[in-house]
């Protein structure tokens, strides 16, 4: 066992191609990217696994991983978290998510525990559809996007907004969990 999460073994990276270690969370990721991929369009390589992300409240700094987000013509249009459970309490946290993990606001967010989907608009956090069936394929969401402003995201909001990831990710998650690295 490693932290939280029982190893079952190891299992290959659908993205990368790379082993790495086989959890029940980790067969759902491999799930949705391969979901993406063979029936939503999407290329592998518009697809980024793994992302960093700093996150920081006060004196306090962690770093964070964003599953899955998705790179269309050089600007990341919809992030993808994965948590097993309810979806309700992941729609804040992921909305704060896409307005850090580029300077500007990621258009779509998708929150699932990879049975069920919520769909969000970055901007407004609404919830715009419901199920895996409703997560935008490539060309819905290069249709999408192509009026999106990308706006820039104040200062302000970065430093609200990490405290609220930072509460909701860091200080709420388990000591053992091995997703989240205190710095």
């Amino acid at each position: 066992m490693n932290g939280h999460h029982l190893i079952l073994g190891e299992c290959r990276d659908y993205l990368s191609g790379k082993n790495i270690a086989d959890t029940h969370d980790e067969r759902y990721r491999q799930f949705l990217a391969k979901h993406l991929v063979e029936k939503l369009g999407y290329q592998k390589s518009d697809l980024v696994a793994r992302r960093k992300l700093k996150v920081a409240a006060g004196d306090k700094c962690a770093l964070i991983r964003i599953d899955l987000s998705v790179v269309l013509k050089d600007q990341t249009a919809m992030i993808l978290r994965y948590g097993p459970g309810s979806l309700v309490t992941r729609h804040r946290p992921s909305i704060a998510a896409s307005r850090l993990l580029s300077p500007y606001q990621i258009p779509v967010v998708v929150v699932t525990n990879g049975e069920q989907a919520d769909i969000l608009d970055g901007k407004t956090g609404a919830v715009m559809a419901q199920g895996l069936e409703s997560i935008p394929t490539r060309e819905m969401l290069l249709r999408s996007v192509r009026n999106h402003d990308f706006q820039l995201i104040s200062d302000e909001s970065i430093e609200r907004e990490q405290r609220i990831l930072y509460a909701y990710d860091i200080d709420d998650s388990c000591p053992c969990d091995d997703t989240v690295c205190r710095l």
